[in-house]
């Protein structure tokens, strides 16, 4: 089997996992307790908290350990509006932000929060003016994610950074789960206050998230017990599980570079594939449209092709009149596997709100396919993908239901 659905998951480094066997059976003890061996798994937390500061170019103490990118993106918008709510219930995000995001969000507009949810074009970007025009003096936390995980669209993080800057009431949250080890993160550069990343989307272990606090920010716990991680993610950490993560991210990041540059090679090529198919449509920047989808003012640049501003590992693609999932179970039976949309939504039937959020048709937005690459992959791999396409769509076009496609 060819896995294509890396966004979804990755497989973990042998490396790792000797890394988290080893740590398991020789630091089980608890790091908060007092005597010699839970002291050295104190050391091997502290080991890790600091390496992946350097990563960042950071400080140690600005990193929580939780139990992935769901809880540290609750964290972030939860807790920081909570604990802001005296200054300004306002909070603004994006339409196509990652479920733990979204429904963040709306679980704060039961508590009485004003949100404020920014539309996007047809390639999936957030307009920088847009955000700026949603600025009130009630704000006190802006969300945007960096790499979208359904289109892969990069939104403009520096621009809004900096127009945040200036207010300084204002916190800037990023999810970075699907950026990291693909996509340079500069986080004080772009005056970033809380960022969410995932061990297990970098070749890491489940259950390991990362969430960036600058030091003066202020977040309220969403959990109650013995006051690890500073007090705001009580619970006994999985020291093995966190010194994995770390090497994970280590590795990720260590081979950024040629990653960027692979995975850029194959993600055209699959772009000019599906192209050619009549019954595919490209969903995303310069994939059914042109680059003047994307405004300069939003911060992007458009001297570097139509495809320069999507993340390198994605790409996204439908089958109008065609259900997702049995175009994804007929690739298995040619050894893909590929996914829907989010794998944490991809068990209902409903339309990609991603992809509505677009502005694409209804049969677009339920048809949509995501191909996500990876370490493994390479010509061969890309080559295979591409014989086979054209091949399950011949073999499906006779499903395909009339009156759907537009």
């Amino acid at each position: 089997m060819i896995y294509f659905d890396h966004c979804a998951s990755t497989p973990p480094h042998e490396e790792v996992i000797r890394t988290l066997s080893e740590v398991m059976l020789l630091h089980y003890a608890n790091p908060s307790s007092l005597h010699r061996s839970g002291m050295e798994s104190r050391k091997l937390l502290q080991r890790s908290r600091g390496l992946i500061g350097e990563l960042f170019h950071t400080d140690a103490k600005e990193w929580v350990f939780t139990s992935g990118g769901t809880e540290s993106n609750n964290l972030a918008i939860v807790g920081a509006a909570r604990r802001s709510n005296a200054r300004g219930k306002h909070v603004i995000t994006s339409a196509i932000e990652h479920p733990s995001v979204y429904d963040a969000c709306k679980k704060l507009e039961r508590e009485g929060f004003r949100i404020t949810y920014l539309p996007v074009n047809r390639a999936g970007f957030v307009s920088l003016s847009d955000v700026e025009s949603a600025l009130t003096e009630e704000t006190s936390l802006v969300s945007i994610m960096h790499v979208n995980n359904e289109v892969g669209a990069i939104q403009p993080i520096e621009a809004i950074g900096s127009l945040l800057k200036e207010k300084r009431n204002v916190y800037f949250h990023v999810d970075g789960v699907q950026s990291v080890g693909k996509l340079p993160v500069r986080l004080r550069d772009w005056g970033v206050d809380l960022f969410t990343a995932s061990a297990h989307k970098v070749r890491g272990p489940r259950g390991v998230g990362l969430l960036y606090v600058r030091d003066g920010v202020q977040l309220e716990p969403l959990m109650a017990g013995g006051g690890q991680e500073d007090g705001l993610r009580p619970g006994t950490e999985n020291v093995a599980a966190i010194v994995a993560a770390a090497k994970a991210f280590r590795i990720a990041m260590g081979g950024q570079k040629e990653r960027l540059m692979r995975m850029n090679g194959l993600r055209d090529r699959l772009v000019r594939c599906v192209g050619e198919i009549p019954e595919l449509v490209l969903n995303g920047l310069g994939l059914a449209s042109s680059v003047a989808e994307m405004p300069e003012a939003d911060g992007a640049s458009k001297g570097g092709g139509i495809l320069q501003e999507m993340a390198p590992h994605i790409v996204n693609f439908s089958y109008p009149g065609m259900k997702p999932e049995v175009f994804v179970h007929m690739l298995e039976k040619h050894r893909i596997l590929a996914s829907t949309k989010s794998a944490c939504s991809s068990k209902d039937d409903k339309p990609s709100r991603v992809l509505q959020a677009m502005g694409l048709s209804h049969a677009q937005a339920a048809s949509g396919i995501r191909i996500s690459f990876g370490d493994e992959h390479g010509d061969v791999e890309l080559e295979w993908l591409c014989q086979m396409l054209p091949l399950v769509v011949s073999k499906l076009k006779p499903l395909e239901r009339k009156g759907q496609r537009e």
